[in-house]
């Protein structure tokens, strides 16, 4: 007599219709159809709605002159040039922000937050003022105090507060413009050297600290690698840039590099009201490694500053990563508010002033919500790939 488990062996498979998990594969199945449908005839039925309507649901406009002119701009542009340039002026304009802004704000708030944990009674004090008083104002009123109040209260260009080259009135900030010299080519070359020898230095350094135990000095001699061919090739070539400065003519300055009222008053609202958040995840990321690795690290006679260097820092990051994420993220984001000072960014240009012009609604909005998207899944990749980079060395 076969055993049962020959008998289990031998027993037929039940149909697909009954196997729960062919109908469930099914059932998802029919849903996503559905569900497909009827988007596509939501689409289609909007689409000939606004063409009935001659509301444009294409990029038809983006060769189009545009007709106006941007008060700022990283490439050239001008009332001639197409949409298309406009957009690319409003996405330079905000990527400018965001990276400028992402950097002051770590800077800020690491000082901050260290601020806060300090044995020193003011430094802890006015650091939690800080963080308690700019955290809990909205971002819009501070953006308005920092223009309205701060940047357009300024003299105006002929009673400028000045330092050497450098004007500050309520035209903007003017300085001398960075151009290209006679030796720019061989700088850029020298630069390129320079950074290879100290990349391959780094390497090394890592082999003799592996090999020996001691650390030699890496960013010393890898900022010496760098300048090294720098000042060679400015010996023999020329100066890499010269700088033309801004002169007075007439009610404004001409010339030399402005900075715009609108663009400083955005950058040092979003840094120092982003910072406040990141001063505090600082703080929590440092009180969340042990007190024991405090004590480690001066029982071998490390100082405070090696001791915040070498051993808590390294710990703390791998948990001040993913909240400082969020903030980058939410830095990003937040500097859309740019269209309440008029400050030429991606949402003030193309879904203000283009879609004004065009009516295209649908492509403008979409277009401007995936750049958003695909920002944000970069910073987002880029802090994930660093944050796994810690995990995989220890810091």
């Amino acid at each position: 007599m076969p055993s049962g488990s020959a008998v289990s062996a031998q027993a037929p498979r039940p149909r697909p219709w009954r196997d729960p998990r062919w109908r469930g594969l099914a059932a998802q199945a029919l849903l996503v159809v559905v569900v497909g449908g009827l988007l596509f005839l939501a689409f289609t039925a909007a689409r000939d709605n606004m063409r009935a309507r001659g509301i444009p649901v294409d990029f038809g406009f983006w060769p189009q002159p545009s007709g106006f002119e941007v008060s700022q701009s990283l490439i050239s542009y001008s009332a001639a040039s197409s949409y298309g340039r406009a957009f690319t002026v409003g996405l330079l304009n905000t990527l400018l922000v965001a990276a400028i802004g992402i950097a002051l704000a770590s800077v800020i708030g690491f000082v901050i937050g260290l601020m806060r944990l300090s044995s020193n009674w003011l430094a802890s004090r006015f650091a939690g003022a800080y963080v308690e008083t700019l955290r809990n104002l909205p971002l819009l009123l501070q953006l308005l105090f920092w223009y309205n109040a701060v940047l357009k209260a300024l003299p105006g260009p002929r009673q400028s507060l000045q330092a050497g080259p450098v004007y500050l009135n309520n035209r903007g900030l003017f300085a001398p413009e960075p151009l290209a010299g006679a030796g720019a080519d061989a700088a850029l070359i020298a630069l390129a050297a320079g950074l290879s020898l100290a990349f391959v230095w780094v390497f090394v350094a890592r082999g003799m600290q592996a090999r020996t135990g001691r650390r030699p000095p890496v960013v010393l001699v890898a900022l010496g690698l760098v300048a090294a061919p720098l000042l060679v090739a400015a010996l023999m070539f020329g100066a890499p840039l010269h700088f033309q400065p801004a002169q007075l003519k007439g009610f404004n300055f001409v010339g030399g590099l402005r900075l715009t009222p609108e663009f400083v008053a955005l950058v040092i609202g979003l840094s120092t009201y982003t910072a406040s958040f990141i001063a505090e995840i600082v703080r929590a990321g440092v009180l969340a490694v042990p007190k024991g690795q405090r004590e480690a690290a001066e029982a071998l006679g490390l100082s405070h500053a090696q001791s915040l260097r070498l051993v808590i820092a390294p710990q703390a990051m791998r948990v001040i990563i993913p909240p400082l994420t969020s903030q980058y993220l939410n830095l990003t984001k937040n500097s859309s508010l740019a269209v309440f000072i008029s400050f030429p960014d991606l949402v003030q240009v193309f879904m203000g002033t283009v879609l004004n012009q065009t009516g295209a609604a649908v492509p403008i909005v979409a277009t401007t919500m995936a750049v958003y998207l695909v920002i944000s899944l970069a910073v987002s990749f880029a802090m994930n790939a660093y944050n796994r980079r810690l995990a995989r060395h220890g810091g």
